[in-house]
């Protein structure tokens, strides 16, 4: 085969061999595709394959010609004076065994003297793995072995079953190129040249194969096995013996019954299996689905060890986001899952699909808890992919949850005790145009108790089919290196060496601080669709009404405003215009249309209002910031920048508190007077003489500027309220849990006064937030009794800075009730 392509038999031979095996095969090029390689076509290119193969290289040669680029059984251009432009690391595979990683490419060791000598200036190294299938799997099963590409490498036998069993699924991944000038640039010699090109080869196809077909996989027994021999599994086993008094042996059953529970048990039939009825369930379900930035993963496969952290809207993200890496040729995740989803039958698939399962507590349960840390351990130090949502549980009101930080801290005590693969989170956001729960998450906002999950759920699904539920976008997120972080909050981490059992003092705040990055990093790739948009522009009018005109004129500045002043590289819009997006969620029965003498008018019934409020709450963070400086001007005609920087200055520490916003205090006036551009350009604001002025309140734009506004009102009254009710209480007279009771309750009473229909808006869990964040910023803090002691920073937040941006009938109101609080106790109002 040293010559397949240049004479005219082997031309002929080569065709031949080239239409036998595509009246079976079909493939595709993934990951770094051949058209993103930016190669020098007037360079000579040498494609690499990892071992000697005709079928990977016909595979290679239709791929190139599909791409448009050089094809490998072609010359190279550019004075290498070779006949074909390939390459293999390995020499000739026998019928059975291995191929012989022994000695060199005649052709590589020629193309390295040439560039060595000067007879070519460069030469491209272009390495290609070829996938027939991608199946990590066990190594207890011989037969397997022979189903798809893994890492046990067979012979000519096992290739010949990989084209009948799989050659409807082959996959090339080209990798970027090596330049062999480069490579023997620091003249090191001949011999050591042809090693070291050797070796970034091999390195390469090793993180390559891993990155697609996943990390070898042992025995699950022989997993477990392993677990329970680790000196701080071993060691909690004999604690709990010694303190409960109890053989060894009891100890030890326990610790593997606890194993058992939480271990996957990944099958490749199962995630194929998984894959055929998720594609019909996609297809059924949904109108499409779209992905964002998957070039990002693709990036960071080889060589590091993945957490994907994924927003959780849904109990089908992970299905979804393990459905879109395993059609993108990456290896899908180990998900962590509560026990309570190991159901019958359910349970079972969920765990070979690649689940783990874990307790809602670990609390007084040493044993356990051993075995879970090192059970993750064991994932993350053999570069298993890991998924897991730092929210907790799913949103029931659409906004990024406060994140837990039980997961994080288990990964970085591990990463503390071996960092010799590196981790890098990977934030992904989830964006339905119709979540699935809908039904349920409805009544939840109404009041009602969260119904635990059974197996009868999944029949309730299927009757919710016959509703449309649009498209949905999974965008993923700006990478985050552990490593990185780890060197921006704590310099000089690696100094020492770390046991699984310690944990440095600065654990607990590094890693509170690398939730809430991660939060942020998920919100700033918040894909923004139809549905969001008109959440956002119908729940800021008054009647939850507005004629169509109208509507459409708010979507489409709505629309330009964000295109104009991006919130972040990761985030997307809707390509429509407002009145598709207009015609596009009527479709979906979000919302109703009246008509009069005058003209349509869409509104929303008090079911979809309530509901429209999950959609406004995936997004809002995206106009919190133009939507405060908004604020501004509905009591205030004119301001100066300077103004306006300082007070959003003073407010903003609440609002990204709240909503995970992705400025930090440095960067805020740039991005503040980039809003103001913005608004200036969309003509809700204008700038004469040095000062910000609104529109005429008698304006289309004054209207326009108050509905934005308006998305973020409900969010400074309830932070007003908190503020008035600590004002008007003695100073250290309310502790935390009374302050948030008594924030509930003026807040129903306030929306049942006003005419709210918006259950989120007396929301226990936005109120503790509130208060923690006040703690945070060290505007309250908690005295030896656990009451809660104001400083003289507060007054200013509540009275000078809400008086620019409240109402004065809001404010008033507020105070009064406030007051009240003080002369009589007030009886939980129970929501409607």
């Amino acid at each position: 085969m040293s010559a397949v392509y240049s004479s005219f038999f082997g031309r002929l031979r080569f065709g031949f061999l080239h239409r036998l095996l595509y009246l079976w095969a079909r493939s595709e090029s993934i990951g770094n595709a051949a058209f993103d390689l930016h190669l020098d076509r007037d360079t000579p290119i040498i494609y690499v394959l990892p071992y000697r193969s005709l079928s990977d290289l016909i595979v290679l040669d239709r791929e190139c010609r599909k791409a448009g680029l050089p094809r490998p059984v072609r010359a190279p251009v550019g004075g290498l004076e070779e006949q074909e432009s390939y390459a293999f690391l390995s020499k000739e595979q026998a019928w059975v065994g291995r191929p012989d990683p022994r000695g060199q490419s005649p052709r590589l060791l020629r193309a390295i003297s040439a560039v060595e000598e000067r007879q070519c200036n460069e030469v491209q190294l272009v390495p290609v793995s070829v996938f027939w299938g991608q199946s990590p799997d066990v190594e207890s099963s011989p037969i397997k072995l022979l189903f798809a590409y893994n890492w046990a490498v067979g012979g000519r036998m096992r290739k010949l079953l990989a084209i009948l069993l799989h050659g409807r699924k082959i996959r090339v991944r080209f990798g970027e190129a090596l330049s062999l000038k480069d490579l023997v640039a620091e003249q090191l010699g001949h011999e050591r040249h042809v090693r070291r090109t050797g070796r970034l080869l091999r390195v390469y196809f090793r993180q390559q194969r891993g990155a697609v077909v996943g990390p070898d996989l042992s025995h699950r027994r022989t997993l477990l096995k392993g677990l329970l021999q680790s000196q701080m599994v071993r060691a909690a086993i004999e604690k709990k013996a010694l303190e409960k008094g109890i053989d060894p042996g009891k100890a030890r059953k326990d610790a593997a019954r606890y194993a058992n529970e939480i271990a996957s048990d990944f099958t490749y039939s199962i995630i194929r299996f998984m894959e055929v009825v998720l594609s019909w369930f996609w297809n059924k379900l949904y109108d499409g689905i779209r992905i964002n930035h998957i070039e990002r993963v693709q990036r960071i496969a080889r060589g590091n060890e993945i957490i994907y952290v994924p927003c959780h809207r849904s109990h089908i993200d992970y299905l979804l986001l393990s459905y879109i890496l395993f059609q993108n040729s990456l290896t899908p995740p180990h998900i962590a899952a509560g026990i309570n989803l190991n159901m019958p039958v359910i349970g079972g698939i969920l765990r070979r699909g690649g689940a783990f399962f874990m307790r809602r507590t670990f609390k007084g349960n040493q044993l356990y808890t051993a075995v879970f840390n090192e059970y993750l351990h064991t994932l993350f130090s053999r570069g298993f992919p890991v998924e897991y949502f730092i929210e907790g549980g799913r949103s029931r009101t659409g906004r990024t949850l406060d994140p837990k930080t039980g997961m994080l801290a288990i990964t970085l005590r591990s990463y503390l005790r071996s960092s010799r693969r590196p981790i890098v989170f990977v934030p992904v956001y989830v964006g339905y145009e119709r979540v699935l729960e809908g039904r349920t998450y409805l009544g939840e906002l109404r009041g009602q108790e969260k119904k635990k999950e059974s197996f009868f759920d999944i029949f309730r699904v299927l009757s919710a089919l016959k509703l449309r539920f649009g498209k949905v976008a999974v965008n993923f997120g700006e990478p985050v290196s552990l490593n990185g972080f780890l060197e921006q909050q704590q310099p000089g981490w690696r100094q020492r060496d770390y046991g699984p059992d310690y944990r440095p003092e600065w654990l607990s705040e590094t890693t509170r601080q690398l939730a809430r990055s991660l939060a942020n990093a998920i919100n700033a790739a918040a894909d923004a669709n139809p549905v969001n948009m008109v959440a956002l522009a119908m729940l800021s009018t008054s009647r939850l009404a507005l004629d169509e005109p109208a509507l459409k004129r708010v979507l489409n500045t709505y629309k330009s405003l964000l295109s104009r002043v991006p919130y972040s590289p990761s985030m997307t819009l809707p390509d429509m215009d407002g009145q598709a997006m207009i015609e596009y969620v009527e479709g979906m029965q979000f919302m109703g249309r009246q008509s009069d003498a005058l003209g349509e008018i869409l509104f929303l019934d008090e079911p979809q209002a309530v509901l429209m409020t999950y959609y406004r709450n995936n997004v809002l963070h995206l106009v919190a910031l133009p939507a405060l400086i908004a604020c501004l001007f509905l009591n205030n005609p004119r301001m100066s920048r300077e103004q306006i920087d300082k007070l959003v200055s003073a407010i903003y520490p609440y609002l990204q508190g709240e909503l995970f916003l992705q400025w930090q205090e440095a960067e805020l006036p740039g991005v503040i007077s980039s809003w103001i551009d913005g608004l200036i350009a969309e003509g809700l604001l204008r700038e004469e003489a040095g000062q910000i002025k609104r529109p005429d309140p008698s304006s289309s734009e004054f209207v326009l500027l108050s509905l934005l506004a308006r998305s973020i009102l409900q969010m400074l009254e309830r932070f007003y309220m908190a503020a008035a009710l600590l004002l008007n209480n003695p100073n250290g007279s309310l502790t935390a849990e009374e302050l948030e009771t008594l924030c509930t309750v003026m807040a129903q009473r306030l929306s049942i006064l006003h005419g709210l229909n918006a259950p989120e808006f007396f929301d226990k869990t936005l109120f503790r937030q509130f208060i923690q964040r006040l703690n945070d910023l060290q505007v309250i803090r908690t005295d030896s009794e656990g009451r809660l002691q104001y400083l003289p920073g507060l007054e200013d937040i509540a009275e000078n800075t809400a008086k620019r941006v409240l109402s004065a009938e809001i404010r008033l109101s507020i105070r009064q009730v406030a007051r009240s609080s003080n002369t009589a106790p007030i009886a939980p109002v129970e929501p409607a």
